[in-house]
């Protein structure tokens, strides 16, 4: 990665981010997705993302659901495979498709509305 690539190429973030149930940062917390984004494209910014949703409150709770795919970032709307889950979610498979609502080039922070289909 160097300061001159417009997609940060190569740059490798780990998350471990509240979740809640609406995209108010202040709403309930229902769990914590933890993972990797690694930039995976020279062009624009292309996340390839791994990701463990991990719910700790209500239904859910101690259930997992995993997540994979390339989040292409500056597109309004993207679609990631569920490769697993554990819990009520074992076995899962399905997709996760994500939206941006907020984001902050500067810091790199984003605000991400997940709305997620599986099978399990």
């Amino acid at each position: 990665m160097t300061d001159k690539s417009p997609s940060l190429f190569g740059m490798v973030m780990m998350a471990d981010n509240p979740l809640t149930e609406t995209l108010d940062p202040k709403s309930k917390p229902v769990g914590c997705p933890q993972g990797l984004y690694g930039s995976a494209s020279q062009a624009e910014l292309s996340l390839i993302m791994v990701f463990n949703f991990d719910f700790t409150e209500g239904m859910y709770k101690g259930s997992s659901i995993s997540i994979l795919g390339l989040n292409s970032a500056m597109n309004p709307v993207r679609e990631m495979a569920i490769v697993g889950g554990i819990g009520i979610f074992w076995l899962a498979r399905g997709y996760a498709i994500a939206q941006t609502h907020w984001f902050d080039p500067a810091s790199v922070d984003a605000i991400a509305g997940y709305n997620v289909t599986t099978v399990h």
